[in-house]
């Protein structure tokens, strides 16, 4: 031990032998054997979350309490590199016992395990874990028990606990992944010279593929020195070593030795030598043919001799005592008008024995089976038979359709560590008793039609001459009866079955001309019913005249596009009426109205007044224009006249009007080009002014003139329309102006000053 502890700490000086002594007395209290094996499995939570998980399986007999950690520290390693990428501590969760297949056989003072559950969450981002070799994680701890008789220092070795994973991301893609979980944890013992089963299967929460196989534990880097590593070691970690004779596929001394199947995981084994002996299995996890994890478990199975347990015997009588029915010499025929019941007498040597009956198909899918009358019952004790007697009876429909069925008929004790059984396999053929179909009718008077707002109700009755379990459903041909607010609701009355189908036909029942319902009467025993069918058409009488629209509206151009808006033109203060009539043949109600595109029709100093009512509706448009209209970006107005009616497929009709401002100016602007300030008796042509200037109009207004001279220079400005300009004893020559409307409009132009 003092070589093995100082090869892992190097420690030099003369203090090297007293650090020994102290870390020796440090770790007294946890060197007691106490691992009886266990596994980690990872579970996808979400984003980038994980759950790990470690089960210890713990010696709760010969462990010692000190060994049992409060918390245990997994290390995350990449594959390939062995590069450490984090580690994690997993505190101690649930510490509970694992339980025996059968209470009764437990050795409370030999082999009690207890499962110690540390878990944590563990975060593997995206874009770290992305190594297409994958990841591993390991825990080490030591040691195992000292009694195990199959490896070599049994007390001084201890458990790697290993799980590998894929990376997170594959391909550029998020690759989640959940490790297999391996269970249930083995609790039995085996028998000396008896064969022993057990089912190490796992699942797999994405579906993956399992494959099982025996594998060396590993023992690692702990020691009984240093029993808790503080982290887990990289790989490689050193497996166990085999006692003398025994390997990988030779675990267990038996006859045939310890194998697993590989793709169920049951464990298989006629032990040859008593004692405890530890073992190992591998479980790869394959995703598409490729291999993306393993998860591996180390456990432990205990040997002793067992007291002699003999088998039950079964004997299987024929109906109406015809005699014994031969394994593989006689078929049993079942056929109308004859019993279908057989007697099952099972007993058993040994006192008392508690035996349990039951049924495994073999070569037919289990439908509805046999019933036994009695599936369990004790014999050979006081009070209770040396036999127990059961009745086992075939339903009257049964039918293997001229093949031969093989059914094992199965009695089994409640015998330590596992239970003796005897199986007497069962070939019959059977042909089920007559039956008759059912029939079905209803009380729709057809053909059947209807208009919207009709209410259709009718009876579908079902009925079975012999009384057979029935059902009666209903279903629309392309469609779902619960969409168009049908009901079909039943009740039963002696062998009948009767449902009332109601239905208020409303506007959903406008898509189609016509609805096929199909009824469907199905009877007859067990799973195998005869369907009887009923099909009733139904007729909708729908049909729309659209509406008429006629207005005193200008009407549409016949050169431009059929849907653009007829044009209205108008100047301030001469007011235009429209009047509208919407007709109906259908004589659906209707109504009338009208929609600014944009704006509001009172505040444009627009009004409309509607009359609505069945089959006509009339309504009178008034427009009073102002210069709300020119706030809009084009400076006019659209307005959308609509007709709507009030049925199931309506057809509105519609017309959109654009209403203009007309600009008062028509006049074209002429402005004089001379002008001459000479103080002329007469006082002609004294001033430049521009009487005829276009008008103000809405947001077109005078903003101001300006002069300039022939070299660019600002000689005269005036905001008022009515200016007056003399020439400000300027040299006569030649001016320009610029005339500038609100709306950005300009006017420019020369003037030639004379004098």
């Amino acid at each position: 031990m003092p070589t093995l502890l100082l090869t892992r700490r190097r420690t030099a000086g003369p203090f090297r032998g007293l650090l020994l002594a102290l870390l020796l007395l440090l770790v007294l209290p946890v060197r007691a054997t106490h691992i009886v094996g266990g596994e980690m499995d990872l579970q996808y939570l979400q984003n980038a979350t994980y759950q790990l998980t470690l089960n210890l399986y713990f010696d709760a007999i010969n462990g010692s309490s000190g060994a049992l950690d409060n918390d245990l520290t997994v290390s995350i390693f990449e594959k390939g590199t062995d590069r450490r990428m984090q580690n994690l501590t997993l505190p101690l969760g649930a510490n509970t016992l694992v339980n025996y297949t059968s209470p009764a056989c437990a050795l409370p003072t030999s082999l009690v395990t207890r499962k110690l559950v540390y878990s944590g969450r563990l975060e593997l981002p995206a874009n770290v874990y992305t190594n297409p070799a994958g990841y591993y994680a390991a825990v080490e701890r030591c040691c195992r028990n000292s009694g195990i008789r199959n490896i070599q220092d049994p007390a001084d070795a201890g458990q790697t606990f290993y799980l590998e994973f894929p990376p997170v991301v594959r391909n550029g893609q998020p690759f989640r992944d959940s490790t297999p979980r391996i269970f249930p944890p083995l609790g039995d013992y085996a028998c000396l010279g008896e064969l022993f089963y057990y089912d190490f299967g796992g699942q797999d929460a994405d579906g993956d593929s399992l494959v099982y196989e025996l594998a060396t534990p590993l023992n690692g880097h702990s020691t009984p020195g240093l029993p808790k590593p503080p982290v887990a070691d990289p790989q490689p970690y050193q497996p166990v070593r085999w006692s003398a004779g025994l390997s990988t596929l030779n675990q267990i001394p038996g006859a045939p030795t310890l194998t697993i199947n590989r793709q169920t995981g049951r464990l298989q084994v006629r032990p040859t030598d008593e004692g405890l002996f530890v073992f190992g299995i591998r479980c790869a996890e394959y995703r598409r043919g490729m291999k993306i994890g393993e998860a591996r478990r180390d456990f432990q199975l205990k040997v002793i001799r067992c007291a002699q347990n003999a088998a039950p015997t079964m004997r299987v009588t024929l109906p109406s005592g015809a005699g014994t029915f031969r394994p593989g010499r006689d078929t049993l025929r079942l056929r109308p008008g004859f019993s279908r019941c057989l007697t099952l007498k099972v007993s058993d040597p040994d006192s008392p024995s508690r035996l349990t009956m039951s049924l495994r198909p073999v070569n037919f899918t289990a439908g509805q089976l046999p019933t036994i009358s009695t599936t369990q019952g004790t014999v050979r004790s006081p009070g209770a038979p040396d036999t127990l007697v059961s009745q086992l009876c075939f339903p009257a429909c049964f039918n293997t359709r001229g093949r031969v069925y093989l059914l094992d008929l199965i009695v089994a004790d409640n015998g330590c560590s596992l239970p003796k059984r005897d199986t007497v396999r069962l070939a019959f053929t059977a042909v089920p008793d007559p039956n008759s179909p059912p029939t079905i009718s209803s009380t729709a008077a057809l053909p059947l039609r209807a208009r919207i707002g009709d209410l259709i109700t009718f009876d579908v009755t079902g009925l079975d001459a012999d009384n057979d379990p029935m059902t009666l459903s209903m279903a629309g041909r392309g469609f779902s009866p619960a969409d168009l607010g049908i009901t079909f609701v039943q009740q039963a009355s002696g062998n009948q079955l009767q449902g009332r189908f109601t239905w208020r036909v409303d506007c959903r029942a406008a898509a189609r001309t016509s609805y096929e319902f199909d009824f469907t009467a199905s009877a007859g025993p067990c799973s195998e019913p005869t369907a009887v069918g009923l099909r009733i058409p139904i007729q909708i009488d729908y049909s729309n005249t659209p509406p008429v629209l006629v207005s005193s509206l200008p009407a549409p151009s016949t050169t431009g596009p059929i849907d653009a808006p007829v044009r209205v033109r108008r100047l301030i203060g001469n007011a235009y009426e429209a009047t509208f009539t919407g007709t109906d043949a259908d004589t659906d109600p209707l109504v009338l109205s009208a929609t600014g595109n944009g704006f509001d029709l009172a505040a444009a100093g627009m009004s409309f007044r509607p009359q609505n009512g069945n089959g006509r509706a009339t309504a009178t448009f008034r427009w009073d224009p102002n210069c709300t209209g020119l706030k809009l970006p084009d400076g006019a107005l659209e307005v959308t006249f609509r007709l709507q009616e009030t049925t199931c497929r309506p057809e509105p009709r519609s017309r959109v009007v654009r209403f203009e401002l007309i600009n008062p100016d028509t006049v074209a602007f002429t402005p004089p080009n001379i002008f001459t300030p000479n103080n002329d008796p007469n006082r002609l042509n004294e001033y430049f002014q521009l009487e005829n200037l276009p008008p103000d109009f809405c947001d077109s207004r005078f903003a101001d003139i300006k002069i300039f001279s022939r070299w660019g220079n600002l000689v005269y400005r005036s905001t008022d329309r009515n200016f007056r300009w003399d020439g400000s004893q300027l040299a006569p020559g030649t001016y320009f102006y610029l005339i500038e409307f609100t709306d950005g409009r300009k006017f420019k132009g020369p003037v030639t000053l004379a004098r």
